[in-house]
């Protein structure tokens, strides 16, 4: 067996100390499916002397100096689990310049500024891996990469924050508001005391954006993807979808488009949406991930699982270590990314998209007449309309075709003005073919 493979792990938090254990663990199995044994050289942490349970190793290995321990020349691969972008992108691009290679959950790094790392890698020679930047322990980034890279994906429809599928999923199981489904969540420990970043799609988008720059060869960062969060979803949106046989899921989408002068074009977005039951991720209950992939000759193709939580998540940065050290025993590294396709990221307005739009109306002739005049202005074609009563004037649920989604919200617009609408109590999108 060949000298060990040392490791600098950068962060000891919940991941961190997962991947401490599971090294300890797992050390024999590791050593042999690598040809040679790993070991932490160090650890850095933001303060020594905290108390960290029976994890097993010698305190001597903590350090508060991350930068001091990247530069050791008896460091082979980084580890980070810290998260956030600076000063880990700083540490990062250390590490890969000088040729070690890295191995990293930080989805918010990847998804600003993904291109500084992988010109960093290829620059050292170097290898960059973060299979558990999305999705856990789900098996995803390496497919993307590797195994369907023979093949053309067009879309990429996910579920990828169990924190907000938790919420949808609890209101749609007992009829609770976003509030009180957010405060369970936050009693279960799905929900951070300050869950903005899981419920108004922060997370999802970056995510979004490191499956599409993968899925489609091309670029994409988190400024390029269209977001909007859970936290206007009512109790009344998900009864309505119920009466659709629909359930709304907070999705990420990306998919290959055409622009009008015949383009190839990338659109990318998080949003709530209404889904079939009948869609294999209606079913993605509790906290759970799942992402729905399509491709030319894969045709289609589910990926599910635990999407968070610290063994999951370490389970993936181990996946990748053993990957990357292997690669450095053969003396390899894999290529840094696959950005040839360079496609031009399209805007929102022109996503081809479907609405749900729900409208408190006076109950008097012509209204019915006065709304469809405001769809066709809009070159909006109307799917279905049901009417019903709603206190003392009339509700109108309508259900558009596809249209681009600067038209649809033009049209919502136009709608507040009207004023035979006394309110548009709910406007979302259809995905899925419901």
């Amino acid at each position: 067996m060949t000298s060990p493979v040392r490791l600098a792990l950068l962060g000891c938090g919940t991941v961190g100390s997962d991947v401490v254990r599971l090294l300890h663990e797992q050390s024999a199995d590791l050593a042999a499916r690598i040809g040679a044994p790993l070991e932490i050289a160090g650890i850095a942490v933001r303060r020594l002397g905290r108390d960290r349970g029976d994890l097993p190793v010698d305190d001597s290995l903590f350090t508060t100096d991350p930068l001091g321990l990247i530069k050791r020349d008896d460091v082979d691969v980084v580890v980070e689990v810290v998260g956030g972008i600076e000063p880990a992108r700083g540490w990062l691009v250390e590490a890969l310049r000088a040729g070690k290679s890295v191995v990293t959950a930080n989805k918010a790094l990847l998804a600003e500024d993904g291109a500084t790392l992988h010109d960093a890698a290829a620059e050292g020679g170097a290898d960059l891996y973060y299979e558990a930047s999305v999705a856990g322990a789900i098996p995803l980034l390496r497919p993307l990469r590797e195994s369907l890279h023979g093949d053309r994906i067009t879309r990429v429809t996910g579920i990828v924050n169990g924190t907000t599928n938790f919420i949808l999923s609890a209101m749609d199981a007992t009829g609770a508001g976003f509030a009180e489904a957010l405060e369970e969540a936050t009693e279960l420990g799905y929900a951070e005391a300050d869950p903005t970043a899981d419920v108004e799609g922060f997370d999802a988008a970056a995510k979004a954006a490191i499956l599409a720059s993968l899925a489609f060869h091309t670029r994409v960062t988190a400024a390029d993807v269209h977001r909007e969060g859970i936290t206007e979803v009512t109790a009344a949106d998900v009864a309505s979808a119920k009466a659709m046989g629909c359930t709304i899921k907070l999705l990420c989408i990306a998919a290959r488009g055409v622009d009008a002068a015949g383009g190839e074009t990338v659109n990318v977005r998080v949003h709530p949406a209404m889904i079939p039951l009948t869609h294999p991720l209606a079913r993605v209950g509790d906290a759970f991930n799942a992402v729905f992939v399509e491709a030319d000759a894969a045709g289609p193709l589910m990926f599910y699982g635990r999407g968070a939580g610290g063994a999951p998540t370490a389970s993936a940065v181990l996946g990748d270590v053993v990957a990357v050290a292997r690669n450095r025993i053969a003396g390899v590294h894999q290529a840094s990314e696959s950005a040839y396709a360079d496609l031009s990221v399209r805007p929102m307005g022109e996503a081809l998209t479907r609405y749900h739009i729900s409208l408190d109306v006076a109950d008097r002739p012509g209204v019915l007449a006065s709304v469809a005049g405001v769809f066709a202005r809009h070159e909006v074609s109307i799917a279905t309309v049901r009417q019903g009563p709603a206190g003392g004037d009339a509700e109108l649920v309508i259900v558009t075709h596809v249209a681009p989604d600067a038209a649809l919200a033009a049209t919502v617009r136009e709608l507040r003005g009207l004023d035979t609408v006394r309110s548009v109590t709910s406007v979302l999108r259809v995905e899925g073919g419901a």
